[in-house]
């Protein structure tokens, strides 16, 4: 039998968490099995998602590619999007505005779902914690519908929202879960936000996630996709805040970025049997 060491770093993005693998010098065949095992919380690395780095590709400064704890692939996350960008620049990679004075690092890179930038704004070395923000892609308007009893939009990945009473003890992953897999939702289901504002004005988001079929602490697409349909800015989850700008046109909705905390946990380096 043969064994293999992949190296890794672990990340969370407000708690929702991730394993991230570079893979410009260490190629792996990290298969939907090996993924699904790395990310699984009893028997391996526990992650919500794991993602990868690589390069190649004319005009960005590397490539993201994002996998479910499921293992299966997924055209967006928000939360590790902002996350690879301190990995990245971590691992030294390039980027557009390196130490200029006024933030960290900044990246433009592609991920399946398009291009993104992301802005590392703040880093402390000591806590190794900052603050990363992402642009996401654009929303038509009429992307944004009414469905069941809330609104369905892709922002990177599809989202339903709902707005509910005491949201501290609703039942989200009974709920999410009912949800997730309704006809009205497409033929793969959705991710589903359960929403409610705060008497400070912020938004409470709390989002059951597909791939991961439990709630997660935090989810970046879920919390921009809650943020546009409530015309909120500031969102508040367990795993921590965020703020979500945008602009409204007639036809679009552009401008997005999302800003919130991430933070490096660990390294180390996975076994794997061959």
């Amino acid at each position: 039998m043969n064994m293999q060491q992949l190296e890794f770093q672990k990340y969370d993005g407000a708690a929702n968490d991730f394993v991230i693998v570079d893979l410009r010098n260490q190629p792996f065949d990290l298969t939907e099995e090996l993924i699904a095992q790395i990310c699984h919380r009893r028997r391996g690395v526990g992650a919500d998602g794991l993602m990868t780095l690589s390069g190649g590709v004319e005009d960005y400064d590397f490539v993201m590619h994002y996998y479910n704890s499921d293992g299966r692939e997924a055209d967006m996350c928000g939360n590790g999007g902002r996350c690879i960008a301190v990995f990245a620049w971590m691992q030294g990679v390039k980027g557009r505005g390196q130490s200029d004075g006024e933030v960290v690092a900044w990246y433009h890179f592609l991920a399946s779902d398009g291009p993104h930038d992301a802005v590392i704004l703040q880093w402390d070395k000591d806590s190794n914690s900052g603050q990363v923000q992402l642009s996401m892609r654009d929303v038509e308007c009429e992307g944004v519908r009414n469905v069941l009893d809330g609104w369905l939009l892709n922002t990177g990945v599809p989202h339903y929202v709902q707005t509910v009473d005491d949201i501290e003890h609703y039942d989200v992953v009974n709920e999410g879960r009912r949800i997730r897999h309704l006809p009205e939702l497409g033929p793969e289901g959705a991710n589903v936000n359960f929403v409610h504002q705060l008497d400070d004005g912020r938004l409470m988001v709390r989002t059951y996630e597909r791939g991961v079929e439990d709630e997660t602490w935090a989810c970046g697409t879920g919390v921009t996709a809650s943020a546009i349909v409530t015309k909120l800015n500031r969102v508040c989850t367990k795993g921590g805040d965020f703020r979500v700008d945008y602009k409204y046109g007639q036809q679009l909705i552009t401008d997005v970025r999302l800003t919130g905390p991430v933070s490096l946990n660990f390294a180390g380096t996975y076994e794997v049997h061959n």
